[in-house]
C-alpha cells in the first residue's frame, strides 16, 4: 500500500510540474472518481466538487471498500500559485463517517492539504491530498497516513 501511495505522489507531481504551461484554471465545478488511501484500507467511489467562489470549495466523497463504506464531505481554501495557471493549493477540514459491516461506525474530522490541476482544452482535473482521520467516535484509530486522490471531469 504504501508503494502505491508513492507512485501515486510521483504521478500527480509529474503531471503537475510538467505540465504547468497548458493549463487553465476556470471551473465552476467537477464529478468523478475519487480514491481513500489508508494504511489499512483503500476506499474506492464517485467524488465531487462546487466551486462557491473563487477560493471556496465543498467536495463530498463516497467511497467503497470490502466490508466499509465512507462518506466525507469536506470544505477547502482553494489558491493559485503565481506563475503556474491550473495549479491551485488547497485546504480545509471536514468530517468522515466510516460505515463497517458487523462493527461499530467510525466518525472522523479529516484536515486536508494539497493540489489541483485543470488541464487546458481537456475537461479534467487531478488532485491529490494528505486527508489525515483525527477520529472522535469510540470506534476506530486514527489514521495519520491517509491521502485522497481524485480524477474528475470538469464543468463551467
Amino acid at each position: 500500500m504504501k508503494h502505491l501511495k508513492k507512485t501515486l505522489l510521483c504521478l500527480l507531481m509529474s503531471v503537475a510540474f510538467f505540465a504547468t504551461s497548458y493549463s487553465q484554471t476556470s471551473y465552476t465545478g467537477a464529478v468523478g472518481l475519487g480514491i481513500d488511501l489508508w494504511d489499512s484500507a483503500t476506499f474506492v467511489g464517485p467524488s465531487g466538487k462546487y466551486f462557491f467562489s473563487d477560493n471556496h470549495v465543498g467536495q463530498a466523497d463516497l467511497g467503497f471498500e470490502d466490508g466499509g463504506t465512507i462518506l466525507t464531505a469536506l470544505y477547502s481554501y482553494h489558491s493559485q500559485f503565481a506563475g503556474a495557471p491550473g495549479l491551485r493549493w488547497y485546504a480545509g477540514i471536514g468530517p468522515s463517517i466510516v460505515l463497517i459491516d458487523d462493527s461499530d461506525n467510525v466518525f472522523a474530522l479529516r484536515p486536508h492539504a494539497g493540489l489541483d490541476f485543470k488541464i487546458d482544452g481537456v475537461p479534467l482535473v487531478i488532485n491529490f491530498d494528505w486527508r489525515p482521520a483525527l477520529v472522535i467516535s469510540d470506534a476506530g484509530d486514527g489514521e495519520a497516513g491517509a491521502f485522497g486522490f481524485g480524477i474528475q471531469y470538469a464543468f463551467n
